[in-house]
């Protein structure tokens, strides 16, 4: 999730774990807490587009790594705060807030390696990196915390704050499945044959979703909002297998496949080819001429072809809010 959902959740867990013995404090090690699992992004603007890619989500996000850390800072909390807080409470708060980033991360489209050093990535795709509708509840709770010192208040505020959060987070889950079937439905009547796949939430909301469906020689890409009347419709977009063998034994194109799962397309513009990462959408939806979020362009080195990370605008982006508001309203 962004960045400042995960410091409202470190925060509100920090308030659970330690709030009577750290009154307001907790908004200060809640916020750091709730950020140290995503300092991987720091460490990923000293290296390359595509490692940092790599390891986003990673090793810093690992439950192994909670372990370890967890008691390190544990024992840092309890002497600032001697007299306060023993090192078993804030080794407990220090593991609860790293524990729960982690746990929201896995909801989203990219998810998080929590067992690394196993390469798998858990992600439930039942919600948007950011969604007001999840955030709200604890900043709305976090407020009115921060303004009273009655610890019994306190405690129902925050517990409430988290209730609703969590109840909405559980609430897209079973909005995931009921689109998914509405999708295998749509498959299934129009009679197309497909190996695999994934459906996840559009930007800011848990109405309209997107599917992704695998077949042999092209994917189909289709959405659905939950106010549709009309069928689904699926637009195919081919793989570009031909283009696809130009980048055999490259070594970004293994690591840029590794990260999207599979989910991908090689194109070609103006003789340079591209990479496409299928799980998060498209900018615009032309078949000839198609536009992803997500894109990698190949230049020429030395060595060998190297992949850039194609800058988005904020033209795309004020594009793409406009159509996912209009999409929402049905088709």
């Amino acid at each position: 999730m962004d960045s400042f959902t995960q410091i409202a959740l470190g925060i509100a867990v920090a308030e659970i774990c330690a709030g009577k013995k750290l009154k307001n404090k907790t908004f200060l090690y809640g916020s750091i807490l709730g950020t140290i699992p995503d300092l991987d992004v720091v460490v990923g603007l000293f290296l390359d587009p595509v490692n940092a890619v790599l390891i986003h989500r990673g090793i810093s996000h690992s439950l192994f790594l909670f372990l370890f850390l967890s008691p390190i800072l544990g024992w840092i909390i309890s002497k600032i705060e001697k007299n306060k807080i023993n090192f078993l409470q804030a080794s407990n708060m220090a593991f609860w807030c790293l524990l729960t980033h982690v746990l929201l991360d896995m909801f989203t489209s990219w998810g998080t390696q929590i067992l690394w050093p196993l390469d798998y990535r858990f992600a439930l795709k039942t919600i948007f990196v950011v969604d007001p509708l999840y955030t709200i509840p604890l900043v709305i709770a976090l407020i009115m915390v921060w303004k009273t010192k009655d610890t019994v208040l306190r405690k129902k505020y925050i517990t409430k704050g988290l209730f609703i959060s969590s109840f909405y987070l559980l609430l897209s889950c079973f909005i995931k499945l009921y689109a998914l079937s509405q999708f295998e439905k749509a498959l299934n009547r129009q009679g197309i044959q497909y190996s695999e796949i994934i459906v996840k939430p559009t930007a800011f909301n848990t109405i309209l979703w997107n599917a992704n469906v695998a077949k042999p020689d092209s994917y189909l890409l289709a959405d659905y909002s939950l106010f549709d009347s009309q069928p689904i419709t699926f637009t195919a977009y081919n793989k570009n297998k031909a283009l696809e063998s130009k980048l055999n034994g490259n070594s970004d194109f293994k690591k840029l496949k590794k990260a999207s799962e599979g989910w991908y397309i090689i194109s070609q513009k103006n003789k340079f080819l591209y990479f496409n990462d299928l799980r998060f959408g498209l900018l615009n939806d032309n078949p000839e001429n198609p536009q992803f979020a997500f894109s990698y362009k190949f230049i020429a080195t030395e060595s060998e072809l190297k992949a850039i990370e194609v800058p988005k605008s904020k033209r795309d982006g004020k594009r793409l809010l406009i159509k996912i508001a209009n999409r929402i309203k049905g088709n």
